[in-house]
């Protein structure tokens, strides 16, 4: 992994997760996060998702809780926005991303910004308006919609670490089982075409799309 300058804080990164929807930061970027969890130190964590009902809820602070179990602060906030709806609350989106902006990051973590989902293009599109000084990773989330691109940005995960990422994410989220994307083979199978579009030794890797990078 890229060795990460800390940007101002001395005692470790801040990092900044920001997910539409109740499991989208683990399945985009669930392995990183247990890589930057052992290799660097973390100063603080805020884990933001945008969407939720109270079932979802619940699975999202579960599985904010397990992600970031070796996390010493960490503030996880779950707001209740109408799934699919984002685009029309507009505003209250903004003002919720304007409160974040004080938190000063030293990496943000969103949407891939060509994504179909429109929750998901309203949460990246807030994070460039917002973020405009911070290195800003976008993660990737498969679904029916076809819409994965060429990432310029690879993290290799080593085998036991893809598979307590994707069994973390089935166990905890059990209100999406009936969805016919929802299962291991998806999850597996997105890292593995990374993998190996990286040539990683690991096998399996998550991707990003960076698109300022200032070392």
């Amino acid at each position: 992994m890229l060795s990460l300058k800390l940007n101002g804080h001395p005692d470790g990164l801040r990092i900044l997760y920001l997910g539409a929807h109740c499991d989208d930061i683990e399945i985009g970027c669930g392995g990183t996060i247990m890589r930057l969890n052992e290799e660097y130190a973390i100063q603080h964590v805020k884990w933001v998702v945008f969407t939720s009902t109270d079932i979802r809820a619940e699975e999202a602070r579960k599985g904010a809780d397990y992600f970031l179990q070796k996390c010493n602060k960490k503030e996880v906030v779950i707001k209740n926005f109408r799934d699919g709806f984002l685009p029309y609350e507009g505003e209250k989106v903004k003002n919720a991303f304007e409160e974040l902006k004080s938190f000063n990051p030293d990496i943000v973590f969103t949407h891939y910004r060509h994504d179909r989902h429109q929750d998901h293009r309203v949460v990246c599109d807030l994070t460039w308006n917002t973020f405009r000084d911070h290195l800003i990773f976008e993660y990737e989330i498969p679904k029916y919609d076809g819409d994965l691109g060429n990432p310029n940005c690879f993290v290799p995960l080593d085998a036991t670490v893809a598979e307590k990422k994707v069994q973390a994410i089935i166990e905890i989220y059990g209100s999406q089982g009936s969805k016919q994307w929802f299962d291991k083979e998806t999850f597996f199978s997105l890292m593995r075409i990374r993998g190996l579009e990286s040539a990683a030794k690991t096998r399996y890797s998550e991707a990003f799309y960076t698109n300022k990078f200032m070392i």
